[in-house]
């Protein structure tokens, strides 16, 4: 198999679509690229957040699932989501950033290497930022241009994912024997795994806990994390791939916006492989106004006055705003 290019995007869940637009946009500077349905729940919001273009690689993604309950978090689940940025200066910025704004978080640490900020949102979702200084690999994304983070310390991609397992040895076989991940360093209970060019932007993160109760999926957790691939012929071989070791899979999927399959290699994980294209920037919405209308892919868009029934309007419109750069040292 062709070794997977790296991070493609996280899909998590929330409590409310509106709180978690307001999070990503002004507290975390990422921008909001396409706000549309769950193509499989089409009462749910699906919205995309990335980089200035939503290339592939830097975004994260929520369903707003009515009635979901909260998730309950342990073992054998996908327990945090990395968030990269240019420089180690940039993790003290964030830090900074966290107490004014008063987002639940920890002191700054080093894994392998790497400074890190562990932090949380209003649902208990964590993620950490990890600093990409002398970590060379899978190339970053563009910082918002027009988001209230200065550039040089924006968010700039998706950073090793974390697996929270109890065995060890079996996601171990899952990543070096199936998925193209070859083993890093270890560093007590935790072991860093990378594939394609590697880096922050190629890496996984596996936690051990033995003891641990099993994780239980609901909002303020993730529901599944997706590899890149190139194009379809590449879906195809994955399929030969999953059928030739027995797994369980979708079949093609097309998302639209990327094409799509997914498999669980171990118990409870959702893993999904994506296209690099197509995009965000499509007919429906150009660079400029990204994010500001209901999206719909095209096999939905007969049904739009029925769908904007089902979800709630919010208003998501940033193209009539100015976002002033947020310098900390400002608000001392």
């Amino acid at each position: 198999m062709k070794p997977l290019i790296g991070m493609h995007h996280v899909t998590a869940m929330t409590s409310s679509a509106e709180k978690i637009y307001e999070f990503f946009t002004y507290v975390l500077g990422l921008r909001l690229v396409k706000k549309t349905i769950n193509q499989d729940d089409i009462q749910a919001y699906h919205l995309f957040f990335a980089d200035d273009q939503g290339s592939a690689g830097t975004d994260m993604t929520f369903f707003d699932f009515p009635g979901n309950q909260k998730a309950v978090k342990g073992t054998n689940e996908i327990a945090k989501t990395g968030l990269r940025v240019k420089d180690d200066q940039s993790i003290f910025y964030w830090k900074k950033r966290f107490e004014r704004l008063k987002v639940k978080h920890e002191e700054i640490k080093e894994i392998f290497k790497r400074k890190v900020i562990f932090f949380e949102d209003f649902d208990g979702q964590e993620y950490y930022l990890i600093s990409d200084e002398n970590i060379k690999g899978v190339k970053p994304g563009i910082p918002w241009k027009l988001g209230p983070i200065p550039n040089e310390y924006a968010i700039i991609g998706l950073g090793p994912i974390y697996f929270r397992v109890n065995d060890l040895n079996r996601m171990e076989d899952v990543l070096t024997k199936y998925l193209t991940f070859e083993k890093l360093d270890e560093d007590h209970n935790l072991s860093i795994y990378q594939t394609g060019e590697g880096g922050n932007g190629g890496s996984v993160i596996v936690e051990v806990t033995e003891n641990g109760s099993q994780g239980y999926q609901g909002y303020g957790g993730v529901h599944h994390v997706a590899f890149g691939v190139k194009d379809k012929d590449d879906i195809d071989d994955w399929i030969k791939h999953l059928n030739h070791i027995g797994a369980r899979h979708s079949g093609f999927v097309d998302r639209f916006y990327f094409k799509s399959l997914y498999t669980r290699l171990y118990p409870n994980i959702l893993f999904e492989f994506a296209t690099e294209g197509p995009g965000f920037i499509d007919d429906e919405e150009p660079y400029e106004t990204l994010g500001e209308l209901l999206a719909l892919p095209p096999k939905f868009r007969g049904m739009r006055k029925d769908i904007e029934k089902l979800v709630r309007h919010i208003d998501t419109k940033r193209s009539d705003k100015t976002f002033k750069k947020e310098y900390e040292d400002e608000h001392k």
